[in-house]
């Protein structure tokens, strides 16, 4: 079992659950497919499964390693974004809306990723590596984004906090409006989704609202 599916949290776990979508920091694997390193590039990119009939041995030598999510909201608190090549269209409108939630930079539409990676990457670890948190209001908190609670991860939607799993979601829990938590998504990444960007959940269609 290979140690490449992404928690919430941005740990590197091994389960035998599979992924909805395909994450890349770098090569990040050595011989025998083990884990040398968390990231070996700032720019943490999700990706498509599967993009132009492309395929390929996961974890080849010599090549970047093939990281996977339960959905985009998981990748999203992990510290990752999209991908410009297979996925254009969603690059694409989460640049505006990070553009849009974060105007306190004072980038524009022609500012390089780049640059936004570099704050994606301050917000996503600290110097000794450790995951970056910050405290907020659960009721200002939108939609898809991951909070911590007694040590576990749950996803805002609906009104509800659905508790994280390998495998899915499991049990969901009313929301108290008061309530301040820890925030595992990248602050200025909740505010691209407070600016209209939309990630996906793979929350039971029953489930959502």
């Amino acid at each position: 079992m290979l140690q490449n599916r992404v928690d919430p949290e941005g740990n590197l776990i091994a389960t035998s659950a599979r992924g909805a979508w395909m994450g890349n920091r770098g090569q990040l694997h050595g011989t025998g497919k083990t884990i040398l390193r968390p990231f070996k590039l700032e720019a943490w990119i999700t990706c498509l499964l599967q993009f132009k009939g492309r395929y390929r041995q996961v974890m080849s030598p010599n090549w970047y390693t093939e990281l996977f999510f339960l959905d985009e909201a998981t990748s999203f608190a992990a510290g990752h974004r999209p991908c410009f090549e297979c996925r254009r269209l969603d690059y694409e409108r989460f640049k505006s809306a990070w553009l849009k939630g974060n105007p306190r930079y004072g980038f524009t539409e022609k500012t390089s990723i780049r640059d936004i990676d570099d704050i994606l990457h301050r917000e996503r670890i600290d110097a000794d590596g450790n995951k970056v948190f910050f405290t907020a209001p659960v009721n200002g908190l939108p939609d898809g984004v991951f909070v911590r609670i007694d040590g576990k991860p749950f996803l805002i939607s609906g009104g509800q906090l659905h508790e994280w799993t390998p495998f899915g979601y499991d049990k969901a829990i009313h929301i108290a409006a008061a309530q301040h938590l820890t925030v595992l998504t990248p602050q200025s990444v909740v505010n691209a989704f407070r600016a209209g960007y939309p990630p996906h959940m793979a929350l039971p269609v029953a489930e959502t609202v």
